[in-house]
């Protein structure tokens, strides 16, 4: 069945290209299979949209706001400290603007080195990197000081929250939400029970966190419904169940 599929699919290809430059005559017998070729569209379309992971260990690239210094051993008239604009480019000194945000230091060195090379012969390019956007990472939601915190070292999910002042008396310990940037266009979102981690139930779930993760605690049940709860009953009975 897999070889009379591929044979259909190769007939047709081959119609297709040959059509355009003239008319041809279908032998007898062959047929083209849609319902395969569709399918197999749709397969390379879900592929296509499904998001790949970038790696842990990825070099950094430039952001906008970095501060480089580019130094030229050999015309070091042409040293230079510089900062990379909000719209990604760096003005080089008699050299005119490139645009480095989103490249690695070495591509950096590269695209200023080409630069030079139409008024140097053969230059020699060092960049070190003097001030960039530093890892980091936020927890919003209920903790008692939420916000955007430096990332140092191994740091796990409790800690985050602890260094974000700990769980409010309204958080949801058993549903924080780990949010993790995949690529530009998606994010990853992992649920985690904290609540049993901090029991020392299950201390694998525990999170490490990584450069730009967001730890998101929400409000439980008892907390989002209190406010209309009446303070004074009339002999009616609430059962709650966070």
């Amino acid at each position: 069945m897999r070889t009379q599929a591929l044979g259909h699919c190769l007939v047709a290809v081959l119609s297709v290209a040959c059509g355009a430059a003239a008319a041809q005559v279908k032998p007898a017998g062959a047929k083209v299979n849609v319902a395969d070729s569709s399918a197999a569209s749709r397969a390379a379309g879900a592929a296509d949209l499904h998001p790949v992971a970038a790696s842990r260990d990825e070099r950094y690239r430039l952001c906008p706001a970095d501060v480089i210094a580019v130094a030229f051993p050999l015309t070091p008239e042409f040293d230079q400290t510089l900062n990379v604009g909000s719209d990604g480019f760096i003005s080089l000194a008699g050299a005119g603007s490139v645009r480095l945000a989103g490249l690695t230091v070495q591509e950096s060195t590269e695209v200023i080195r080409t630069s030079y090379a139409k008024i140097l012969h053969d230059p020699i390019v060092n960049i070190e990197l003097k001030d960039f956007n530093k890892p980091y990472f936020v927890v919003t939601g209920q903790v008692n000081r939420p916000g955007k915190y430096d990332l140092r070292g191994s740091t796990s999910a409790t800690q985050a929250i602890a260094i974000a002042g700990g769980f409010t008396e309204a958080a949801r310990h058993s549903q924080v939400l780990l949010f993790r940037r995949v690529n530009d266009d998606w994010y990853e979102v992992k649920p985690l029970n904290l609540k049993r981690v901090l029991h020392g139930a299950n201390i694998n779930e525990d999170a490490e966190i990584r450069p730009g993760d967001m730890l998101y605690v929400p409000q439980n049940f008892v907390s989002k419904v209190r406010r209309y709860i009446p303070s004074s009953g009339f002999g009616a009975y609430y059962q709650l169940h966070p």
